[in-house]
């Protein structure tokens, strides 16, 4: 139950207040804004973009997540004025992040390659989320992007590809070659 506010008349207590605005709307009036010059919004788009970025990286670039958020936002906010519709916000937003989430990844891979799944603890593990980070670390960066797209965001393979820019059928057997590395080093 309501308490009354001193400050608040009885009629405005019993007025619904108006429904909050569809977030897809809002999101598109921020790049509008954004697009159009308004520092605020710049700051309110990265606020709202941050967190869905960094969900899409850290499966992909794992150590190097923190790195493929700031490539991820860069290029996004370099982007920007090109976007013409800015309700596919965050189709757009997640095709330039899992682009350049692997090419983070890759580099990083160059850097440091990692061994086969070797020394992968078995699933009955007491630490899952650190067996589960393990053996996805020493996965591709393409095969952790199509997991990421498949598992993560629910896509298909015809948005996976899209977005990857690669033909379907590579899509179709990078997912299949990932699960299947995924199972056997998850079994070792």
């Amino acid at each position: 139950m309501r308490t009354a506010d001193p400050g608040v008349r009885r009629h405005e207590l019993d007025t619904p207040r108006p429904l909050e605005p569809d977030p897809w709307e809002a999101a598109a009036r921020l790049v509008r804004a954004a697009q159009s010059g308004d520092a605020l919004a710049v700051n309110d788009l990265l606020n709202l973009l941050t967190p869905y970025v960094s969900r899409l990286c850290r499966p992909i670039a794992l150590t190097d997540s923190a790195d493929a958020v700031q490539e991820s936002l860069i290029a996004v906010f370099q982007g920007l004025p090109r976007l013409k519709d800015p309700t596919a916000l965050y189709a757009w937003v997640r095709t330039i992040t899992v682009r350049e989430a692997v090419r983070v990844a890759r580099r990083a891979q160059r850097e440091t390659p990692w061994g086969e799944f070797d020394d992968v603890p078995g699933s009955r593990s007491s630490e899952l989320a650190s067996d589960v980070h393990d053996v996805l670390r020493r996965m591709s960066s393409e095969h952790r992007a199509v997991l990421t797209l498949r598992e993560l965001e629910g896509l298909d393979e015809r948005s996976a590809s899209e977005i990857l820019n690669i033909p379907c059928g590579t899509v179709k057997s990078r997912l299949h070659r990932a699960r299947d590395s995924f199972r056997k080093a998850w079994t070792r």
